[in-house]
């Protein structure tokens, strides 16, 4: 008997797809039909926290907006938590207002870091999330569409427009197998750093599957998802199962979960897999992410200090198997033995089972729920000691100690070595591998405010300290242009060197005039002042190497130097986060059409356009002359991109095409 063809049939064969692929169709505005190529992307969530919050508001301000337009946007008081004097508390102040203002929900201090609470409030499989934080991502653990990017794009998120980014290959990651005792979900990020460095997930989505997934909770899944970022990845997925349905279960949220799963069969752009069950406890040597050898390979090495917590370990269970560890006994007098918890809700099941006591009586030190240390605020080690630390990054200097000395590990490989006064493999702690059982959360600790009615909200007034400066406008591109080079850069220079976090720049995060002072100082003292000498109408660039702008999405590393003068960066090539924040400052980010011409610029030589705004509007780069020699550039940009350049960055250029609906008629959208 002959088979009938599913055309024949009237039944089409779809092809199978990933669940990054599924998400992306959701959320599809318009474009994505290559990799590489522009795609626009509905948003439903947006997460703000007060580091970048605070131009978030800002910006809502300068394009008047009336009210969000998203399903759910909260603004987190999570990293800038010191109050050694009145600024952090006045930018609180004006957060919250803005939250009542605008439309968002708002999540107050102490309520903890802005990954793990909207995990655990908002978080829903299927839906999209743009963040002003970088470790947004966090969220992919439910199944979601969790992007991270600068504040000006999540305030246009906020107002209702698409965001627009590259259109992302797909990395499948296979996992298999269960994990050994004494290793865990950090070791599992650290083994795909290990494998693909600080820039092997750029311009991907890395979506993890496979039987493996069984043994990994959705916190598990957490710590791993949110370290995308340091692989440089768009995003992270996972699928939505019976562990991600537990987790919402928990927390009283089972309406709002939804199966979601990669057909079987499809294919990747890009495929690895990973057997867990063959993985050891890792580190990260100071001062990458990326540099990454086995515990064993380091231990015995002195340390002064041992840090739990952040966004990269911030579920209970990470902080329960350190109580358990340390039990009974007391880290040496030389350790500084940090405990930071990330919510209220962790704080709070730590203090109804004993754990929190377990852990104060073996010499820790309790700080408050929130970023803190991780980002320099607060918990800075001492010169020239080592630091183990369970948080995400080790750039230089981003502890707040400028010549630090930071590792990053595991929960496990912390307390272990907490406990010796030197790094130590957990395996060889020589007692059994403790069975943990995690409470039932309890909600009534988050104190979250909602949004106010629409009608009341017209009412309320910004809240503005001294600190808080509206942001200034910035002028179009010129067209005759001749800038002076005032840096040259290596490879791999973060947003940490650029514009550093820590306690004592970032209160100034409201204030871009102030914080301008700050820009650069990790790798020239003087930028400011040279910058400041030039000025800024007079204009300048700066010159970097491979993956300018890794880390952080603080859009204040594009600002800043903006504010300035800086209108050119040329570069081998950018991260994501920190081009798009050029763009939208009106800074225009240029890449080497020739690599050899980076050895051929040096600092004080000058770039030369007679026509920049004509080679931009017709071309794929600039064309610049030194004097030494012709340097040829490509752009990059796509057509709504340079528009915005050339106006000088996305405000005027929103206000120019009068709102959401001319820009999206420009960028050629539905």
């Amino acid at each position: 008997m002959a088979k009938t063809s599913a055309a024949a049939s009237g039944k089409m064969r779809l092809p199978k797809k990933s669940l990054a692929a599924k998400l992306i169709d959701a959320h599809r505005v318009y474009g994505g039909e290559d990799i590489g190529a522009p795609l626009a992307l509905r948003i439903d969530q947006t997460l703000t926290q007060d580091a970048t919050g605070t131009l978030v508001m800002l910006s809502l301000e300068a394009m008047r907006l009336e009210r969000a337009k998203t399903e759910i946007s909260v603004q987190y008081v999570d990293h800038n938590l010191l109050q050694i004097d009145n600024l952090n508390a006045e930018d609180h102040l004006f957060l919250e207002s803005a939250c009542r203002r605008f439309g968002l929900w708002y999540s107050r201090p102490g309520n903890g870091v802005s990954h793990v609470v909207h995990m655990e409030l908002f978080g829903q499989p299927g839906k999209s999330l743009l963040g002003s934080d970088s470790h947004t991502p966090a969220a992919g653990s439910l199944g979601m569409l969790a992007i991270g990017a600068g504040g000006l794009d999540v305030a246009l998120a906020i107002a209702g427009e698409p965001y627009v980014t590259e259109t992302p290959a797909i990395f499948g990651v296979e996992l298999r197998g269960a994990l050994p005792f004494w290793v865990s979900a950090k070791d599992v990020i650290l083994e795909m750093l290990r494998r693909h460095g600080v820039r092997g997930g750029v311009g991907k989505i890395i979506e993890y599957y496979g039987p493996g997934l069984e043994g990994l909770t959705a916190m598990d899944r957490h710590v791993i998802a949110n370290m995308g970022a340091e692989l440089g990845a768009t995003t992270s997925v996972f699928p939505s199962d019976e562990k991600t349905r537990a987790f919402m279960s928990a927390r009283g949220r089972d309406a709002e979960w939804r199966p979601l799963a990669a057909d079987a069969g499809c294919s990747y752009d890009l495929h690895d897999s990973v057997d867990l069950s063959t993985l050891e406890p890792l580190i990260a040597l100071p001062s990458s992410p990326g540099k990454v050898v086995p515990v064993r390979e380091v231990a015995g090495e002195e340390i002064a200090q041992a840090y739990i917590g952040s966004s990269a370990n911030p579920g209970w269970r990470d902080f329960a198997i350190c109580a358990e560890m340390v039990r009974g006994k007391s880290a040496p007098a030389a350790i500084s033995f940090d405990v930071n918890p990330t919510s209220r809700q962790v704080l709070q099941a730590l203090l109804d089972d004993g754990r929190l006591a377990a852990l104060v009586e073996a010499g820790a030190r309790i700080h408050q729920t929130g970023c803190n240390g991780c980002i320099g605020m607060g918990q800075a080690p001492a010169i020239g000691r080592n630091s183990l630390r369970t948080t995400p990054r080790n750039f230089p200097g981003r502890s707040g100690t400028e010549e630090d000395s930071v590792f990053l590990c595991s929960p496990e490989t912390a307390a272990a070595s907490a406990l010796a006064g030197r790094v130590a493999d957990p395996r060889k702690i020589g007692i059994p591998y403790p069975d943990l059982a995690e409470p039932t959360p309890r909600s009534e600790f988050l104190l979250m405010e909602p949004p106010l009615p629409a009608a009341q909200a017209k009412r309320v007034e910004l809240v503005k300290g001294s600190n808080i400066r509206s942001l200034p406008d910035f002028d179009p591109l010129p067209n005759m242009i001749g800038l002076e080079i005032l840096l040259k850069m290596g490879d791999d220079v973060s947003t940490d060197e650029i514009l550093p976090a820590g306690a004592k720049v970032l209160p100034f995060r409201s204030n871009l005039q102030r914080i301008s002072d700050f820009a650069f100082e990790r790798i020239d003292p003087d930028y400011a002042r040279h910058a400041r000498a030039l000025g800024a109408k007079a204009g300048h660039a700066v010159i970097g190497g491979s993956n300018y702008g890794q880390g952080s999405s603080r859009e204040h590393a594009a600002a800043a130097p903006r504010y300035l003068g800086l209108r050119v960066v040329i570069a081998k090539s950018f991260a994501r986060i920190h081009r798009q924040n050029l763009v939208n400052y009106g800074v225009l980010p240029l890449v080497f059409a020739h690599a050899e011409d980076y050895d051929r610029l040096d600092i004080g030589d000058r770039l030369n356009c007679a026509d920049i705004r004509d080679q931009l509007a017709h071309g794929p780069g600039v064309v610049f002359k030194t004097g030494k020699a012709e340097v040829q550039t490509t752009h990059q940009l796509n057509a709504d991109e340079i528009a915005i350049v050339l106006d000088g960055g996305v405000i005027t250029h929103r206000r120019r095409l009068g709102g959401p609906d001319q820009r999206r008629s420009a960028q050629g959208g539905v």
